[in-house]
């Protein structure tokens, strides 16, 4: 799998609401889910299934009963690979304090559009290519949305046919540029 792909489905695989906070904090609530629940802010039922959707892409391990310090409280840590994602989300979040603009990566789709920007794909029709599980209309609003809060340059094409063309602004270039270095360096 060649490097831009690779950085891509991280990207992808880490956005969202709760998924890089959950694998900051894990470690650090002694992998209880209580404590984690408090630390977060979260409801128990939404880091439930936030832990069962992380746990089905292999990146948390739900410990049985056996294995806990408590044999009645759940239980989790992270796996090879969450720990290894535990690093790329250290990375995301680096380059979201460099901007300035918040957790970029709590809305799904935000990070993964400026990753593909940063790799050059910059129509819309191309970044939707890339980002083959993203609907036109969530892409649109991305677009719309980091548009708006001058992380990306909108600009009229009339290069073989009448389009608009995305990059990034000077103000994201290089956090993402750092960002998709180091994530790339932890899996290559």
């Amino acid at each position: 799998m060649n490097k831009k792909r690779t950085v891509l489905e991280i990207s992808q695989q880490l956005s969202g609401r709760w998924t890089i906070p959950i694998l900051l904090e894990l470690e650090s609530s002694g992998g209880r889910f209580t404590p984690l629940q408090k630390q977060l802010e979260i409801t128990p039922a939404r880091l439930s299934d936030n832990l069962k959707q992380l746990s089905e892409v292999d990146l948390v391990r739900h410990l049985t009963p056996y294995e806990r310090r408590h044999p009645l409280l759940p239980e989790y840590t992270l796996t090879e690979k969450g720990k290894l994602y535990r690093e790329a989300a250290k990375a995301i979040r680096s380059s979201e304090a460099k901007i300035g603009h918040g957790a970029l990566s709590a809305k799904a789709w935000n990070m993964p559009v400026l990753v593909a920007l940063h790799f050059h794909y910059e129509r819309f029709q191309e970044i939707r290519r890339v980002l083959h599980s993203v609907t036109p209309r969530m892409l649109s609003t991305r677009l719309d949305e980091l548009h708006g809060e001058e992380l990306i340059l909108k600009h009229f094409s009339e290069q073989s046919r009448p389009s608009f063309v995305y990059e990034l602004s000077a103000q994201a270039v290089k956090p993402i540029e750092r960002m998709t270095s180091d994530i790339a360096t932890l899996v290559m």
